[in-house]
């Protein structure tokens, strides 16, 4: 990679460059301008955390980030969450990317970023690792068949009439996932815009509320109905699509996808975003017809180690010393004593011997509990130094809840 020309500046950004930002993650994302959805773009963006790269007074590299808070194991941490990282193509192979993110990572004053990559082979570079996979379901929906049990009441209506209910039930499901975002301020206007970029072709969203015996509510669902590809002539091969699938027990839950499997017209029901301990894995009588597959979702980087392994809890006590390495950020290198438990964790800079080595990567794959410690080990990206040191800290980094992410930042 040469290095970046003096002629390029990097610089935070400001309120007077949103309309430099936009165009540049358009054409980086290739998409065409929609007034509707930038303008809900442009209530969520928070320019003065954005990282600017200029040619001049031309704009050409971006690298912005959300403040919001991030469930992890045990706990709720303030998260840099990472969005809009873009170059322009006439100032590639230029350093640009590592100045941003070397500014981005030395000032930002959360302990952890997270980020979803577009290209996941980028991010490891400056420290991410992979912390929560997701499970795409793209189920064929005439052949998936669920138990029969009802455990409460359906209502249906439009995301902006059920807006309330959707918010109260996310807040109260989202401190038991880790990899679950906060949505502060304008964020739900966000979530649930309706746009022609993100109809992609399909029907307005439509939404579900699921009520407990007590008249609660204690889920939902959000989706949208897509014209199919029909090569064979199907009469039926529209796909419905969910966007959201919340709910706070397993019996709403069940209730909720029994619903979506049973509206009329539908070939396939397809969810990119669930969990890898997705109840419906178990729930359909042949799992094979949902065809479901793994893919990459939430990166993780550690920003402060010892701030970031004392806020999150762990599932058994550990006392263990690390040591971590970090090219980017020389204060997180060194010996760390990290004492936890589920009640609660500290870490200290350490005098006595680590008894496993890793570099931040993989301690930021192991941070929301989705990654084993141990398969890092099989891997050869985690040391031991100490004879028995992995089998406990694998343990303690686990999580009895597998990390999701609902949304696209």
């Amino acid at each position: 990679m040469s290095p970046i020309l003096p002629d390029l500046a990097v610089r935070p950004g400001t309120e007077a460059d949103l309309d430099a930002i936009l165009s540049l993650t358009l054409a980086a994302f290739h998409d065409g301008p929609d007034s509707a959805h930038d303008a809900a773009e442009r209530a969520i963006t928070e320019p003065e955390r954005s990282v600017l790269v200029t040619d001049g007074d031309l704009v050409v590299g971006h690298l912005g980030s959300f403040r919001r808070d991030l469930t992890v194991p045990g706990a709720i941490v303030p998260a840099a969450h990472v969005t809009q990282v873009a170059v322009a193509p006439t100032h590639r192979r230029r350093g640009a990317l590592t100045r941003m993110m070397g500014r981005h990572l030395t000032e930002a004053p959360e302990p952890i970023a997270v980020l979803w990559a577009s290209e996941g082979r980028i991010y490891p570079r400056y420290g991410y690792g992979l912390a929560a996979p997701r499970l795409v379901v793209n189920a064929t929906a005439r052949e998936v068949r669920l138990p029969a049990d009802v455990s409460g009441r359906l209502r249906a209506g439009t995301p902006a009439e059920l807006r309330t209910e959707l918010a109260e039930v996310y807040e109260a499901a989202r401190p038991d996932r880790p990899g679950w975002s906060s949505r502060p301020g304008t964020w739900w206007d966000y979530v649930l815009a309706d746009t022609e970029r993100s109809r992609h072709g399909g029907t307005p969203l439509r939404a579900v509320v699921h009520e407990d015996a007590h008249g609660r509510p204690d889920g939902y669902a959000v989706w949208r109905v897509r014209p199919g590809s029909n090569p064979d002539n199907e009469r039926i091969s529209s796909v419905l699509t969910v966007k959201e699938l919340v709910a706070e027990s397993p019996g709403a839950r069940l209730d909720l996808w029994r619903f979506l499997f049973g509206v009329d017209l539908i070939a396939k029901v397809r969810h990119d975003f669930l969990p890898t301990d997705e109840p419906l894995l178990h729930w359909a009588d042949d799992p094979g017809w949902l065809h479901a597959r793994w893919d990459h979702a939430l990166w993780v980087r550690v920003v402060d180690v010892p701030a970031a392994l004392a806020a999150r809890r762990y599932a058994t006590p550990v006392d263990v010393v690390l040591e971590v390495t970090d090219a980017l950020l020389p204060a997180n290198q060194g010996r760390w004593r990290l004492r936890g438990g589920p009640d609660g964790a500290s870490c200290t800079p350490a005098a006595e011997p680590a008894a496993l080595a890793l570099d931040v990567r993989e301690l930021g794959a192991v941070y929301l509990g989705g990654t084993a410690l141990g398969a890092l080990a099989g891997a050869g990206l985690v040391r031991e130094l100490v004879p028995g040191a992995l089998a406990a800290a694998h343990a303690a980094f686990g999580w009895h809840r597998a990390p999701g992410a609902v949304e696209v930042f």
